[in-house]
Protein backbone atom coordinates (compact mmCIF):
# COMPACT_ATOMS: atom_id res chain seq x y z
CA UNK A 1 0.00 0.00 0.00
CA UNK A 2 1.24 3.19 -0.99
CA UNK A 3 1.27 6.80 1.27
CA UNK A 4 -2.15 7.75 -0.04
CA UNK A 5 -3.40 4.57 0.59
CA UNK A 6 -2.38 3.95 4.10
CA UNK A 7 -3.77 7.84 4.63
CA UNK A 8 -7.25 6.51 3.31
CA UNK A 9 -6.86 3.80 5.19
CA UNK A 10 -6.60 5.81 8.42
CA UNK A 11 -8.87 8.19 7.22
CA UNK A 12 -6.43 11.06 7.42
CA UNK A 13 -4.67 13.64 5.42
CA UNK A 14 -0.85 13.97 5.67
CA UNK A 15 0.69 14.24 2.25
CA UNK A 16 2.72 16.68 0.69
CA UNK A 17 5.72 18.71 2.52
CA UNK A 18 4.98 22.17 4.07
CA UNK A 19 8.13 24.72 4.22
CA UNK A 20 5.77 28.03 4.51
CA UNK A 21 7.44 28.12 8.55
CA UNK A 22 10.34 26.92 8.19
CA UNK A 23 13.32 28.87 9.50
CA UNK A 24 16.86 28.17 10.24
CA UNK A 25 15.80 26.49 13.87
CA UNK A 26 12.19 25.30 12.86
CA UNK A 27 12.32 22.96 9.58
CA UNK A 28 9.56 22.37 6.33
CA UNK A 29 7.46 19.50 7.49
CA UNK A 30 7.84 16.36 5.71
CA UNK A 31 6.13 13.34 6.56
CA UNK A 32 8.09 10.06 7.29
CA UNK A 33 7.20 7.34 4.20
CA UNK A 34 4.54 4.63 6.29
CA UNK A 35 6.95 2.13 4.68
CA UNK A 36 9.76 3.27 6.84
CA UNK A 37 7.40 3.81 9.54
CA UNK A 38 6.08 0.45 9.72
CA UNK A 39 9.83 -0.68 9.11
CA UNK A 40 10.83 0.72 12.87
CA UNK A 41 7.11 -0.63 14.08
CA UNK A 42 8.39 -4.12 13.01
CA UNK A 43 11.89 -4.08 14.85
CA UNK A 44 10.22 -4.48 18.56
CA UNK A 45 11.16 -1.30 20.33
CA UNK A 46 8.03 -0.18 20.33
CA UNK A 47 4.99 -1.09 22.24
CA UNK A 48 1.12 -1.03 23.69
CA UNK A 49 3.54 -0.27 26.97
CA UNK A 50 5.34 2.21 25.74
CA UNK A 51 4.46 6.05 25.14
CA UNK A 52 6.20 7.77 22.08
CA UNK A 53 6.68 11.78 22.03
CA UNK A 54 6.84 12.88 18.18
CA UNK A 55 8.97 15.87 18.07
CA UNK A 56 7.67 18.04 14.97
CA UNK A 57 5.31 15.57 14.41
CA UNK A 58 3.50 17.86 11.69
CA UNK A 59 -0.32 16.90 10.98
CA UNK A 60 0.42 13.38 13.30
CA UNK A 61 1.34 10.60 10.81
CA UNK A 62 4.06 9.13 13.06
CA UNK A 63 1.40 8.98 15.85
CA UNK A 64 -1.49 7.63 13.94
CA UNK A 65 0.36 5.11 12.21
CA UNK A 66 2.63 3.62 15.22
CA UNK A 67 -0.19 4.04 17.76
CA UNK A 68 -1.96 1.88 15.04
CA UNK A 69 0.44 -1.07 14.78
CA UNK A 70 1.73 -1.31 17.53
CA UNK A 71 -0.78 -0.17 20.57
CA UNK A 72 1.36 2.62 21.89
CA UNK A 73 0.57 5.94 23.34
CA UNK A 74 1.82 9.10 21.13
CA UNK A 75 1.68 12.23 22.01
CA UNK A 76 2.85 14.51 19.28
CA UNK A 77 4.76 17.67 19.79
CA UNK A 78 4.10 20.79 16.87
CA UNK A 79 5.49 24.25 17.15
CA UNK A 80 3.21 25.74 13.88
CA UNK A 81 -0.06 26.70 14.76
CA UNK A 82 -1.85 25.52 11.57
CA UNK A 83 -0.16 21.84 11.19
CA UNK A 84 -1.08 21.23 14.70
CA UNK A 85 -4.50 22.23 14.10
CA UNK A 86 -4.33 20.14 11.08
CA UNK A 87 -3.10 17.24 13.08
CA UNK A 88 -6.06 17.77 15.53
CA UNK A 89 -8.68 17.85 12.94
CA UNK A 90 -6.96 14.53 11.68
CA UNK A 91 -7.09 13.14 15.37
CA UNK A 92 -10.75 13.68 14.92
CA UNK A 93 -11.80 11.28 11.69
CA UNK A 94 -8.58 8.57 12.73
CA UNK A 95 -10.28 5.35 11.99
CA UNK A 96 -8.66 3.31 15.40
CA UNK A 97 -7.87 4.46 18.96
CA UNK A 98 -8.38 7.89 19.52
CA UNK A 99 -8.00 7.57 23.24
CA UNK A 100 -4.32 6.78 23.14
CA UNK A 101 -2.80 9.79 20.69
CA UNK A 102 -3.08 13.28 21.90
CA UNK A 103 -1.44 16.59 20.14
CA UNK A 104 0.66 19.40 22.04
CA UNK A 105 1.23 22.84 20.16
CA UNK A 106 4.03 23.97 22.26
CA UNK A 107 8.14 24.56 20.82
CA UNK A 108 9.90 21.44 21.81
CA UNK A 109 12.13 22.69 23.98
CA UNK A 110 9.86 24.33 26.71
CA UNK A 111 7.74 20.86 26.63
CA UNK A 112 7.44 19.33 29.77
CA UNK A 113 7.33 15.46 29.33
CA UNK A 114 4.97 13.16 30.73
CA UNK A 115 6.33 10.57 33.64
CA UNK A 116 5.90 8.16 31.08
CA UNK A 117 7.42 8.90 27.83
CA UNK A 118 9.83 6.15 27.18
CA UNK A 119 10.22 6.86 23.18
CA UNK A 120 11.50 9.37 21.38
CA UNK A 121 10.78 10.11 17.11
CA UNK A 122 13.43 12.96 15.36
CA UNK A 123 12.79 13.22 11.44
CA UNK A 124 15.36 16.57 11.83
CA UNK A 125 12.37 18.40 12.77
CA UNK A 126 14.49 21.64 14.40
CA UNK A 127 18.26 22.35 14.39
CA UNK A 128 21.17 21.00 17.00
CA UNK A 129 20.37 24.57 19.26
CA UNK A 130 16.93 22.81 20.05
CA UNK A 131 17.69 19.80 19.98
CA UNK A 132 20.32 20.09 22.86
CA UNK A 133 17.30 21.32 25.71
CA UNK A 134 15.31 18.97 24.24
CA UNK A 135 17.75 16.24 25.18
CA UNK A 136 18.29 17.77 28.25
CA UNK A 137 14.66 17.50 29.48
CA UNK A 138 15.25 14.14 28.41
CA UNK A 139 17.53 13.14 30.54
CA UNK A 140 16.38 15.59 33.38
CA UNK A 141 12.81 13.26 33.24
CA UNK A 142 15.15 9.72 33.03
CA UNK A 143 16.93 11.26 36.53
CA UNK A 144 13.42 11.69 38.15
CA UNK A 145 12.46 8.00 37.29
CA UNK A 146 14.67 5.74 35.30
CA UNK A 147 13.59 3.94 33.01
CA UNK A 148 14.71 2.23 29.32
CA UNK A 149 14.12 4.78 27.08
CA UNK A 150 14.59 4.70 23.06
CA UNK A 151 15.41 7.71 20.87
CA UNK A 152 14.86 7.00 17.39
CA UNK A 153 16.70 9.27 14.67
CA UNK A 154 15.25 9.08 10.95
CA UNK A 155 17.34 10.60 7.64
CA UNK A 156 19.62 12.12 10.58
CA UNK A 157 21.65 15.44 9.22
CA UNK A 158 25.16 15.40 9.37
CA UNK A 159 25.08 18.09 12.52
CA UNK A 160 23.01 16.11 14.58
CA UNK A 161 24.82 12.53 14.25
CA UNK A 162 28.04 14.70 15.17
CA UNK A 163 25.99 16.02 18.17
CA UNK A 164 24.40 13.04 19.31
CA UNK A 165 27.75 10.57 19.22
CA UNK A 166 29.52 12.66 20.97
CA UNK A 167 26.87 12.85 23.39
CA UNK A 168 27.99 9.94 26.06
CA UNK A 169 24.88 9.96 27.47
CA UNK A 170 23.65 8.19 24.76
CA UNK A 171 24.65 4.89 23.25
CA UNK A 172 23.99 3.50 20.17
CA UNK A 173 22.22 0.22 19.77
CA UNK A 174 20.79 -0.17 16.65
CA UNK A 175 20.34 1.33 12.73
CA UNK A 176 16.86 0.01 10.89
CA UNK A 177 18.26 0.30 7.33
CA UNK A 178 15.59 1.95 5.27
CA UNK A 179 17.34 2.69 2.32
CA UNK A 180 16.21 -0.24 0.21
CA UNK A 181 12.42 1.16 0.57
CA UNK A 182 13.81 3.83 -1.90
CA UNK A 183 15.51 4.07 -5.60
CA UNK A 184 19.11 5.61 -4.99
CA UNK A 185 21.76 4.87 -2.57
CA UNK A 186 21.28 7.85 0.41
CA UNK A 187 23.63 7.01 3.13
CA UNK A 188 20.97 9.25 5.14
CA UNK A 189 18.30 6.76 4.55
CA UNK A 190 18.07 4.82 7.57
CA UNK A 191 16.83 5.20 11.62
CA UNK A 192 19.57 5.33 14.20
CA UNK A 193 18.62 3.99 17.60
CA UNK A 194 19.80 5.36 20.96
CA UNK A 195 19.05 4.29 24.24
CA UNK A 196 19.78 6.71 27.70
CA UNK A 197 22.86 5.35 29.11
CA UNK A 198 23.41 7.31 32.50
Amino acid sequence: MNDYGWDKNLNISTMGRNDMHEDYHHFAYEPTAYSVLLRLAERGYISEENTLIDYGCGKGRVSFLLSRRTGCRAIGIEYNDEIYEIAVQNLEHFRGDRGKISFVNADAEHFDLPPEADRFYFFNPFSVRILYPVLERIYASYFEDPRQMYLFFYYPSEEYISHIMRDERLMFVDEVETADLFTGEDVRERIMVFEVAL
